[in-house]
C-alpha cells in the first residue's frame, strides 16, 4: 500500500533537517540500502476547544513543521532508536515489549505494541527522528511521533493497514502504553491532514469533511504564552465532569440526549434554572462552540476570512468567561493582537491555563504583528512571547531525497 512521495515543496519541514537526520543514520548504523523518510507534521485546531470529549466537532489541520523519520528494516526482532533532538539512544527486542524508563521512547513502542496486539508482523528496525515542531506549543509532537511511525511501519513491511486504522493505533498507543488520554482529534489531523484544507472532524462518528483555507495571504501565527499548562490535567477533568453533569440533567427532558452535542440551546435555557450556574456556563460555551464549528465551515466555503476571525474571538471570549479555562496571559495575547492592523481573529489553542494562542493574521502585517506583540508582552507579563509562523500542508507521508 504505497503512498504517493512528497513533491519538494509540499513537505511539512525544512529538507536540510531531512538530510541531517540521514547523514546521522548512515552515521550510526550505515548506510542502508533501502532506507524509506517520512515526513509526519504537528497540527493546529482553528476553533472547536473542549467539544471532543462532548461527542461534537473540531476543525484541525496539519502544519509545515513536523517530525522527519529515516527507518530502515533489520533482518531480526530488535529495534534501535535515537532521538536526534535529545540525542539519545534506546533499543528494544520485540519479541516482548516493554515500558521504558524514557518517556520519548514509549510513545514508538507503543505504536510497535498496538500492532503486534492486532496481530502484524513487526519485525527489526533501526530509526532517526528529529524535526522543528516546537517543544510546549500545543501543536502535538507526540501525535506526530506516533502516526509517523504507525505510517512508516505500514510501508516498510507493506502491511496493507487502512488510514483510519492507523489513526486508532496512534490513539491507542498515547491512551494504552504512554497512559495520556488523548482524544482522537490529533492523530487524525497528523495522517488526514491536506495541503491548504482544514478538517471538520466529527467526534462522535469520525466522519469527516475538508473545508478550503484559500488566502494565502493570511496565515496562521501562534504566539506561546511561555507558560505550562499545569492546571489543564486536573481542570480537564472536572470540566468533564461539568459537561456529564449537564446532560444527566437535560436528559429528564430528552432522554435521546448522549452528549452536548445532542443538547439544542433552547432547551437548556428553558431549565436554566434547575442548573448549578457554573455547569449551565459550561455546557452553553459548548452547545455555542459546536454551532461556532459549524457556521465556520460555512465562513470558508464563503471565503469569508473576517466572519472566521470573528468566531475565533467569541471562541475565545467563552473559554475565558463561561469554560474558564484561559489565563492572564493569554487573554493579554488575545487583547494586545485584537487591537492591531491586519489580526482577522485569535484565540487560546488547546486545554488552556497556559501553551499557545492561534492568530489569523494578513501577511502585509505580520511584520508589525510580531514585534508588537513582542515588545507589548513583555511590557505587560515581563516574559517574551514565541512567535511560530505556520502554514496548512499534507498530512505523513513518504517523502525522496534526492
Amino acid at each position: 500500500m504505497r503512498h504517493d512521495a512528497y513533491v519538494i515543496d509540499g513537505a511539512a519541514m525544512e529538507e536540510s533537517i531531512l538530510r541531517r537526520l540521514d547523514q546521522e543514520f548512515s552515521e550510526i548504523y550505515g548506510a542502508p540500502k533501502n532506507r524509506l523518510v517520512i515526513v509526519s507534521p504537528g497540527r493546529v485546531n482553528l476553533i472547536g476547544e473542549h467539544t471532543d470529549y462532548n461527542e461534537g466537532f473540531v476543525l484541525p489541520a496539519a502544519v509545515d513543521k513536523g517530525i522527519g523519520f529515516i527507518i530502515a528494516a533489520r533482518n531480526d526482532h530488535k529495534c534501535r532508536l535515537y532521538a536526534s533532538d535529545f540525542k539519545d539512544f534506546a533499543e528494544s527486542d520485540l519479541a516482548v515489549v516493554r515500558k521504558s524508563e524514557k518517556q520519548w521512547v514509549n510513545y514508538l513502542l507503543g505504536v510497535v505494541d498496538q500492532m503486534k496486539r492486532h496481530g502484524y508482523d513487526i519485525r527489526g528496525f533501526d530509526l532517526v527522528f528529529g524535526g522543528d515542531i516546537p517543544i510546549g506549543a500545543g501543536m502535538s509532537s507526540s501525535a506526530a511521533v506516533e502516526g509517523g511511525l504507525a505510517f512508516a511501519l505500514n510501508e516498510l513491511f507493506n502491511l496493507q493497514i487502512e488510514k483510519m486504522a492507523l489513526v486508532k493505533i496512534a490513539q491507542k498507543a498515547e491512551n494504552e502504553f504512554v497512559g495520556v488520554q488523548c482524544g482522537i482529534m490529533d492523530q487524525f489531523a497528523n495522517l488526514f491532514g491536506k495541503e491548504n484544507k482544514v478538517i471538520k472532524l466529527d467526534c462522535r462518528s469520525l466522519d469527516y469533511e475538508y473545508y478550503p483555507f484559500n488566502r494565502a495571504d493570511v496565515k496562521i501565527v501562534l504566539c506561546d504564552s511561555q507558560v505550562k499548562r499545569e492546571l489543564a490535567s486536573s481542570e480537564y477533568n472536572v470540566r468533564r465532569n461539568q459537561c456529564e453533569m449537564g446532560v444527566r440533567l437535560l436528559q429528564k427532558y430528552k432522554p435521546e440526549i448522549h452528549s452536548l452535542r445532542d443538547a439544542p440551546l433552547e432547551l437548556l435555557e428553558a431549565h436554566k434554572s434547575e442548573f448549578n450556574p457554573v455547569v449551565y456556563k459550561r455546557c452553553h460555551y459548548v452547545i455555542k462552540e459546536n454551532d461556532r464549528v459549524l457556521a465556520a465551515c460555512k465562513d470558508l466555503t464563503a471565503n469569508d476570512f473576517s466572519g472566521f476571525g470573528k468566531r475565533m474571538f467569541e471562541s475565545h471570549f467563552g473559554l475565558r468567561n463561561e469554560f474558564e479555562v484561559s489565563s492572564t496571559e493569554l487573554d493579554t495575547l488575545v487583547e494586545i493582537a485584537a487591537s492591531l492592523d491586519g489580526v482577522l481573529g485569535a484565540r487560546l489553542m488547546g486545554a488552556g491555563f497556559g501553551g499557545c494562542t492561534i492568530n489569523l493574521v494578513e501577511e502585509e502585517h505580520l511584520d508589525n504583528f510580531t514585534k508588537t506583540m513582542q515588545k507589548e508582552y513583555l511590557k505587560r507579563m515581563n516574559k517574551e512571547v514565541k512567535i511560530h509562523v505556520c502554514k496548512i500542508q499534507s498530512g505523513t507521508a513518504m517523502y525522496i531525497l534526492q
